[in-house]
């Protein structure tokens, strides 16, 4: 779940070539739309923090509303602190900074789907 295109094509083909399936959402709404429509197949969300129509914390809080169990890995340019630390503190799973690596990906995702 991102805005930008160059991300949202970027990071589908690092996962695509880490064998996931990949669903994309742009915005906030459809976000919540879209992990709604196929939450039996979905393992982990990415999450950025900006979105054009619902930031990231209240994506995050609709996210859990549909699934208490599910499992965020939020996105920003920006550092952990302020409105990100709030939603790690809320629960979210971990954080990985942009532009980030296959390696940090592949790193941060495992980690967070071997917790269950």
């Amino acid at each position: 779940m991102d805005d930008e295109e160059l991300i949202i094509e970027t990071t589908r083909e690092l996962l695509q070539n880490l064998g996931y399936d990949v669903f994309v959402a742009v915005g906030g709404e459809e976000a919540l739309r879209v992990y709604g429509e196929n939450l039996s197949q979905v393992l982990l969300v990415i999450l950025d923090m900006i979105m054009p129509d619902l930031g990231g914390g209240a994506v995050y809080d609709g996210l859990k509303e549909i699934n208490p169990d599910v499992k965020v890995l939020l996105s920003t340019g920006y550092g952990v602190s302020g409105q990100a630390q709030e939603i790690l503190d809320r629960g979210c799973n971990d954080f990985i900074q942009k532009p980030f690596s296959l390696i940090q990906l592949s790193q941060k995702i495992r980690r967070i789907l071997d917790r269950e």
